[in-house]
């Protein structure tokens, strides 16, 4: 079941398995399409994860050193007015 956060902002979810390397955004933080948020690690490299709409981050699920899976959520963007939730 989605948190209330969860199901009224747009999720930004791994695409691969990885480690959290480092979370470059706390709740509250705007961003725009294209910032980075989170930069994972996988087989020795880094990958960063990318904003994908222009909003307000309502949630950081994740933490650095937590291990994700495909589909993992790992922010919650409240998006600005004018974008559309996915």
């Amino acid at each position: 079941m989605s948190s209330p956060v969860a199901r009224a902002g747009h999720t930004v979810a791994a695409e691969l398995v990885a480690a959290v390397l480092t979370v470059e955004v706390v709740a509250g933080d705007a961003v725009v399409a294209t910032d980075e948020v989170v930069v994972l690690e996988s087989m020795k490299m880094e990958i960063p994860v990318l904003a994908e709409v222009d909003g307000v981050v309502a949630e950081v699920v994740v933490a650095e050193g937590d291990v994700v899976s495909e589909g993992d959520p790992l922010v919650i963007i409240t998006p600005a007015r004018g974008a559309s939730p996915s």
